[in-house]
């Protein structure tokens, strides 16, 4: 892997080498994701991006336990492939290969520990785009509590992969009203849906990502089709 830079921000990365949530604010999100269109047949691709400065080490070891339930809920649709792209310390952004199977990410986020440094949403974003040009991505959910950069670029590029298609999922822990501003707005020009949970209830989180996946799957139908508790749970709340 080389070092980020401007023309290549992102980094490659093998998968397979050695307080609680308001009901409004899922509501919020549930009602945001019905409004979408649904991605279309076969196997949908979801863009899992996650903050893993300092700071977000309870959360990586809580998505580390979760992704594995947006692979089961998917795969009841018709599957799905992720791509994990993280950023940690100083100029440190990377993306892994596209996978299909659980175990295969799982690997992965299980080999990172978390590191000091400044967000690199906009790094994030600019991937995200990179890769819808090159073929249809559905989602892409980002899960974080800081926002340190410019709000007025990463909107122009929110609005770029919500042309393209990328509707951007934003899961934000902690109540910081300015980062809540900053990634609503990003979510909103990629006519994508934001939610805040709490890190203490992890089971906010795992609903969430399994309605960004089923949703990158196959739409609203799918996720109504996918049946239980969960999913009734999710579409009682969005009726």
């Amino acid at each position: 892997m080389s070092t980020d830079n401007k023309k290549a921000p992102v980094s490659r990365e093998d998968a397979h080498s050695p307080a609680a949530s308001s009901k409004s604010e899922i509501d919020h999100f549930l009602e945001r994701a019905r409004t979408l269109a649904p991605s279309g047949e076969g196997r949908g691709r979801l863009i899992f991006a996650l903050d893993a400065t300092m700071s977000r080490q309870p959360t990586w070891d809580t998505a580390c336990k979760l992704q594995a339930e947006m692979f089961s809920e998917a795969g009841k649709i018709g599957g799905l492939d992720v791509q994990l792209v993280y950023f940690r310390g100083f100029n440190e952004c990377r993306a892994s290969k596209w996978v299909s199977a659980p175990e295969a990410l799982r690997d992965l986020m299980t080999r990172i520990d978390c590191r000091g440094g400044h967000t690199q949403i906009g790094k994030v974003l600019d991937h995200a785009r990179a890769e819808a040009a090159k073929k249809k991505v559905s989602v892409l959910v980002f899960v974080g509590d800081a926002l340190e950069e410019n709000i007025d670029r990463l909107a122009a590029v929110a609005g770029e992969l919500g042309l393209l298609g990328v509707r951007i999922f934003i899961f934000q822990e902690g109540r910081d009203p300015k980062v809540e501003r900053g990634f609503r707005e990003i979510a909103r020009l990629s006519n994508g849906a934001y939610a805040h949970f709490d890190i203490n209830a992890a089971g906010e989180l795992a609903q969430l990502l399994r309605a960004a996946a089923v949703y990158a799957a196959g739409g609203l139908k799918a996720l109504e089709k996918s049946g239980g508790a969960g999913s009734r749970l999710l579409l009682a709340q969005m009726r």
